[in-house]
């Protein structure tokens, strides 16, 4: 690990149970190439934000923290940990000598020249599937999926325990024709470990009038239980 490598901190969450197995240490790193219709934290987009921090500052603060995540571990999340691949890589590097478990948190939307070695390096990968359809996805985020399949494809490869996160959103991804087909494409994957589809939420709405961003999704309703045992029912 080299601890001199600087980056961007979004934030941190010290008792995390949501992102990764056990209670977690995570850690929300600045800058993301997407700009997702219903993304929470749109405050971390721009790289320009953020705290400027080291790796070795950041493994610090972890340790402090062994005790209660012994049993879980560290997940870096975002934004998109990607778009700083030295700076994660130094962490999830100084994690594995500390004998932590790690996750990455990740949409996969970056070259895998540039992701491979974070992708190898994490113990587990939960890859955010925007969208299957390459035209949803463009219209949810702003860009393709290509690299989100690819990432899949390769941590198939290197055979990487990966968690499915896929946000049902209504009227674009919480459909039947959507869901079905999804799951008959992620049904040929042996490392896939976990699916979880997530409703949206408009918890981080607040954020984008702060900001004066135009929230699309203002109108959108959040599923109902009934439709997220309907839509879970067909994984």
């Amino acid at each position: 690990m080299n601890p001199l490598v600087t980056g961007k901190v979004h934030s941190v969450e010290t008792f995390g149970t949501l992102d990764g197995p056990g209670i977690r240490y995570v850690l929300f790193l600045q800058g993301c190439p997407l700009r997702c219709l219903y993304c929470h934290n749109p405050d971390a987009r721009t790289v320009a934000g953020g705290r400027a921090t080291s790796a070795g500052e950041v493994l610090a603060d972890i340790l402090t923290y062994r005790a209660f995540i012994r049993s879980g571990g560290v997940t870096l999340s975002g934004g998109e940990p990607l778009l700083q691949p030295e700076f994660a890589q130094a962490i999830l590097e100084g994690c594995r000598e500390s004998g932590l478990h790690t996750a990455l948190d990740t949409s996969g939307a970056v070259p895998l020249e540039t992701s491979r070695p974070l992708l190898e390096q994490a113990d587990l990968i939960l890859l955010d599937i925007k969208a299957l359809d390459d035209t949803l996805c463009k219209t949810l985020t702003g860009m393709g999926n290509a690299d989100t399949l690819s990432t899949l494809d390769y941590c198939e490869r290197i055979r990487k325990p990966v968690w499915i996160r896929h946000v049902l959103v209504p009227g674009y991804t919480l459909d039947e024709t959507r869901l079905t087909e999804l799951a008959a494409y992620l049904k040929g994957f042996t490392v896939i470990r976990k699916i979880e589809l997530l409703p949206f939420h408009k918890m981080g709405e607040y954020k984008w009038e702060k900001l004066d961003y135009n929230y699309l999704l203002a109108q959108t309703p959040v599923p109902t239980e009934e439709e997220i045992r309907w839509a879970r029912a067909k994984f």
